[in-house]
């Protein structure tokens, strides 16, 4: 009789926990773990460099990335520009187990037991003169996403629930060309910047796009992740502003029912095809209000009707960031904009609360943020929900 009614116990417990567990923390961190932040000019760039940092455990600006991890204490958490290192021992796993596990800051220790990632484009080598400066394949901007070596900001899912990476869809390799009406970069006299050639093989991903589900106390959710590029660093023909325009639209169409061009990596086709909610995460380095971006898809995603209206994530450090500027209060980003995002689904899911972690000058935490050199040039952005039964 007693152990019966100690496994009662156990059983009642557990039960209260995986309730309470309905309500959980979706975050997205634009990190700034790629190794040209920690390595002077000149210095060879890999993924070597972080993997030796990841190891040692002791490098400041990435200690105070964890705390502020742990002081927000995500559940869901989406990493951008952390570096692709193909074996989780020399990477991720150290992360989590050097950082994460260890409290920084007087903060709580966190877990992740699982875990998704994969290639990108960045630093994967065309074979063209992307940039047109007369050198086939030479640097970062003849890459099929810029980057100096493949994998230079990749993108890494922390979680604390289960991944389902048999049905995870991933877009790395979707080409820009494939989709109906895409914007198409021209010279001043309306010649095409990108030949036909280089549009039958360019990836519409910088990085990549992806489509993770995962099983919240067996209730499924779906991660839709992608990092789009700057809209910026190019010339009149504004080639990576037309890509970052394409890139947002992605998930603008791919969850209009009516939209059917999509194909993922895995040789399936079609967009959005499950009933279950969604949230998408990540810096999409656009805004609707702001910046150099082509706002129309931005503008699109936000308003979608199958994504909530809520109430946008603020900051009283942001606001403070620029007081000038009524949408401070919403940028995610130092260099003061909107970027990052967590856009939860309108079906099946209710919004509790959300914001940025942005401490103000007089917050004790405010040294995380204090600099660049503190922790990152963008800030993590947070929505607690709960999944409706």
């Amino acid at each position: 009789m007693k152990i019966f009614n100690l496994l009662l116990l156990f059983f009642c417990t557990s039960g209260g926990s995986a309730l309470q567990a309905n309500e959980l923390t979706i975050a997205t961190f634009n990190v700034s773990m790629e190794s040209e932040n920690y390595v002077p000019a000149g210095t060879k760039l890999g993924p070597h460099v972080l993997a030796d940092l990841l190891a040692k455990g002791n490098h400041p600006q990435i200690k105070n990335i964890a705390a502020i991890i742990q002081q927000v204490q995500p559940d869901i958490l989406l990493l951008n520009e952390f570096d692709y290192i193909d074996d989780p021992k020399q990477g991720i796993e150290l992360f989590i187990n050097n950082y994460l596990s260890v409290s920084q800051n007087g903060g709580s220790p966190i877990n992740y037991p699982y875990y998704f990632y994969q290639t990108v484009n960045t630093g994967v080598p065309s074979g063209f003169d992307l940039d047109r400066n007369g050198k086939a394949n030479h640097g970062a901007e003849d890459a099929w996403g810029f980057g100096h070596y493949p994998g230079q900001y990749g993108m890494m899912i922390l979680s604390k629930y289960p991944l389902d990476k048999v049905n995870t869809r991933t877009f790395q390799h979707f080409k820009w060309r494939d989709m109906p009406g895409h914007r198409k970069p021209t010279l001043p006299d309306g010649s095409a910047w990108f030949d036909e050639k280089v549009m039958a093989k360019m990836p519409l991903s910088s990085k990549s796009h992806w489509d993770i589900p995962v099983s919240i106390d067996g209730k499924p959710l779906h991660l839709l992740v992608s990092h789009p590029t700057p809209p910026v660093f190019d010339g009149p023909e504004n080639r990576n502003g037309h890509r970052n325009h394409d890139e947002v639209r992605f998930w603008v169409d791919y969850l209009n029912s009516k939209q059917n061009y999509h194909y993922d990596d895995q040789g399936k086709t079609g967009g959005y095809q499950s009933s279950a909610p969604f949230v998408i995460l990540g810096d999409l380095n656009s805004s609707p209000d702001e910046g150099d971006s082509h706002k129309e898809a931005i503008t699109a995603l936000v308003n979608h009707p199958k994504i909530q209206q809520q109430k946008t994530p603020t900051s009283k450090g942001g606001a403070l960031n620029m007081p000038s500027n009524p949408n401070a209060k919403h940028h995610t980003a130092f260099w003061k904009m909107r970027a990052d995002y967590v856009l939860p689904s309108k079906s099946g899911i209710q919004v509790i609360d959300s914001g940025v972690f942005w401490p103000t000058p007089n917050d004790a935490n405010y040294h995380l943020i204090a600099s660049r050199e503190a922790s990152s040039d963008h800030r993590l952005v947070w929505v607690k929900l709960k999944l409706n039964d």
